[in-house]
């Protein structure tokens, strides 16, 4: 095998690949990670929300145990 004839399988191994994970990266069956993961800078806020009113919650109880 010749260095061009090399290049030309490589050409053609990388073009291969390339449009088979295209095809696994926009299958139907990966919407559902697509849609959690468009959702995560907007779960995100509504996490802290709730880590502060969990934060306030502790330090109530641990302030109505002071005597």
């Amino acid at each position: 095998m010749s260095y061009e004839e090399g290049l030309g399988l490589l050409s053609v191994v990388m073009l291969v690949m390339f449009i088979g994970i295209f095809a696994w990266a926009f299958s139907p069956s990966r919407k559902k990670k697509f849609d959690e993961a468009a959702r995560t800078p907007l779960d995100d806020d509504a996490m802290e929300q709730n880590v502060a009113d969990q934060a306030a919650r502790v330090n109530k109880e641990q302030e109505s145990l002071k005597p």
